[in-house]
């Protein structure tokens, strides 16, 4: 479809990149798959008010009559949309998912808990060599991805980018900026503090669900990885997980975080030698008040303990359904920071990624400004399972920076 650009990225060049002159005649640029579900719908609304002229785009699901009554909703944002197309496909079948994959150089999926519905789609986009993204959490999948997918993607030149909204852009991209600013060719220390008063969805609930009924699978999963993934030689990237502490560089209690954006930034710092020979990351929740710390811990781990039980897990599943979410004054009213204390050769930085409701509007924000940065920006030559750090990094940082999501240097010693 092609409209009126209202977003910053309108003037960007539509022509197809060095390398991949095969994907130039396919129907669209982007496919958003999942596009009625809550968070896809959020995203479907970015895009039509973001779009850059020119832009092919098209939404996907498995029913029609909901994609109807979306593409109703972004009419009322962008007229234009009123010709959006619509792509049926569905999880449950295959053929469906490759054919789409062939349709398109880039799909944007937020069908979750992807290790129950997602493996299908990747495999269709490592054969066809399209551009894959998602908003991933699940340390289990993107491992088992990357056994069995990584290898076909870079023989098609396929980009599988897993966790592209709050799993785990600000972390991944916030301590790419902060290497940025230290010196280079010297051992780096960067640790990320993660402050939000944000709710989440029927979707999260049900990826966190199934990711804490399935310990010794996604423990199996990573060891499989670490069999299949090449070693890192003549330099070292490490993610350990830090112990409980008051942290003075942010003024309070530092938790660790057990969510997959360490593993993410580690990935990042595996590839890219700009992170130095010696490589460190720990990943913390930044509380103030020792009561609310934990109260936070205590509640993980009652969920966790609950989600080993099927009645229970099934108790806990109908609580809060997939589809269900945060209404828009209580998304207006979220935030979140993560600030990050680098150093190396002497230095000390102090950096912040900041932003409005993490879960669903700027994760929306990041889902869509990915897909539109693999699309049409001129990137390095990537494929394979790729982090958005290494596929993507400088130019998707400006893009985020120009649609409102700072990133800046708070000081330096």
């Amino acid at each position: 479809m092609t409209r009126q650009g209202s977003g910053h990225g309108k003037d960007r060049d539509m022509r197809d990149r060095p390398g991949r002159a095969d994907r130039t005649g396919r129907e669209y640029d982007i496919v958003l798959f999942g596009a009625t579900g809550f968070t896809g719908a959020l995203t479907a609304e970015y895009l039509a008010a973001h779009a850059p002229e020119g832009l092919r785009w098209a939404v996907a699901g498995r029913d029609t009559g909901k994609l109807e009554r979306l593409r109703e909703r972004l009419t009322a944002i962008d007229p234009a949309c009123a010709v959006l197309p619509l792509v049926r496909a569905d999880v449950a079948d295959p053929a469906s998912l490759r054919a789409l994959a062939a349709r398109t150089r880039v799909v944007a999926t937020t069908v979750g808990p992807y290790v129950t519905y997602g493996q299908d789609l990747v495999a269709a986009c490592a054969e066809e060599g399209t551009d894959y993204t998602d908003l991933c959490g699940e340390p289990e999948f993107v491992d088992v991805t990357y056994v069995r997918h990584d290898a076909r993607a870079r023989e098609t030149g396929a980009r599988l980018v897993h966790a592209c909204g709050f799993d785990s852009v600000p972390h991944d991209l916030g301590v790419h900026f902060t290497v940025g600013q230290l010196p280079e060719g010297v051992p780096l220390r960067i640790d990320g503090y993660v402050r939000s008063n944000a709710t989440f969805s029927g979707g999260t609930f049900a990826s966190a669900l199934t990711q804490f009924s399935r310990g010794r699978q996604m423990l199996a999963a990573q060891q499989d990885r670490r069999r299949h993934q090449p070693r890192l030689v003549g330099r070292r990237a490490y993610a350990p997980t830090g112990a409980p502490r008051y942290a003075k560089e942010v003024d309070a209690w530092a938790l660790p975080l057990p969510t997959i954006d360490p593993q993410v930034v580690q990935r990042s710092a595996r590839a890219l030698e700009r992170y130095g020979p010696d490589f460190r990351y720990r990943h913390y929740a930044a509380v103030r008040h020792l009561p609310v710390a934990f109260g936070g811990v205590a509640a993980t781990g009652a969920l966790f303990a609950a989600a080993q039980l099927p009645p229970a897990r099934r108790w806990l599943s109908g609580r809060l359904k997939p589809g269900d979410g945060p209404d828009e004054a209580r998304r207006a009213a979220s935030w979140f920071s993560v600030r990050f204390v680098g150093e190396g050769g002497g230095r000390r930085v102090y950096t912040e990624v900041s932003g409005g409701d993490p879960g669903y509007d700027e994760t929306a924000k990041m889902l869509g400004e990915s897909a539109m940065c693999l699309a049409l920006d001129d990137l390095p030559e990537t494929a394979g399972q790729v982090t958005t750090a290494v596929a993507m990094g400088d130019a998707l940082t400006t893009r985020l920076r120009d649609a409102g999501i700072g990133f800046r240097v708070a000081a330096t010693r």
